[in-house]
């Protein structure tokens, strides 16, 4: 069933933006008695029959709602170092079907792409983009946000209010299973682009309270750390 966010609710009516009342009637050419999903901020799950085609807007009927049950546990934010062309797009998107909550681009000294400020905030909008696509692919329960991009040293000095944050490093560390619960409530991980991290970085990142971890002997692609990453996670957090 085709599934939607909006939090334009009032009592028993759900209006649909723009954009997305567009691609109910253009893409997938639905009509007037159809049902769909919604799914609030609020994580709650709407079951809806559209009622109103007419205008700008879509305009649904609710017809039962329910708390989402898809979203994990735990919060698990990615601070993902840019890695070279459209391989952020990849990680984006499978992350959120991982369960991610919020993704943070960050500057590490051995990141190839450095795209400056304008170039970035046309990047962090296509992202945003492709979370939501993803988003109503997986049948989550929220959006996942996209941040700003970070350098290394906001991240690692400022921590957002987590419960844990790791860092994996190619050079060893500890596994997750021994250093994360199963009533882990949040947790931040740290994933370098092609070229890994510098030691220095991580001595840094280690002295600032961030655990180090390993994800095995095997060197992993920058595109496929965060997911190996976050799926373990999702296991020890029993979100599997």
């Amino acid at each position: 069933m085709p599934r939607f966010f909006s939090d334009n609710i009032f009592e028993n009516k759900i209006v649909i933006d723009e954009e997305d009342s567009k691609h109910i009637r253009k893409v997938l050419r639905m009509r007037v008695g159809d049902e769909l999903a919604v799914s609030s901020s609020h994580k709650i799950d709407y079951q809806c029959k559209i009622s109103s085609l007419d205008g700008e807007n879509v305009e649904l009927e609710i017809i039962s709602n329910k708390p989402n049950e898809t979203e994990p546990t735990v919060e698990v934010v990615l601070y993902q170092a840019l890695p070279k062309s459209d391989k952020m797009d990849l990680i984006m998107q499978k992350a959120v079907e991982l369960g991610v909550t919020r993704i943070v681009p960050i500057l590490t000294k051995r990141c190839v792409s450095r795209p400056d400020e304008k170039s970035m905030n046309k990047k962090i909008v296509r992202y945003q983009k492709i979370v939501k696509e993803a988003a109503k692919q997986c049948g989550r329960g929220i959006i996942p946000i996209v941040d700003e991009m970070k350098t290394f040293d906001q991240v690692i000095k400022n921590p957002d209010n987590l419960e844990k944050m790791i860092i994996f490093y190619e050079g060893g560390g500890e596994r997750i299973n021994d250093i994360v619960s199963e009533d882990q409530k949040s947790v931040g991980i740290i994933i370098g682009s092609e070229g890994g991290f510098d030691l220095e970085e991580v001595e840094k990142a280690v002295d600032n309270g961030v655990l180090k971890a390993t994800l095995g002997k095997l060197i992993l692609r920058c595109e496929t750390a965060p997911l190996t990453a976050i799926s373990i996670l999702m296991n020890v957090t029993k979100n599997i």
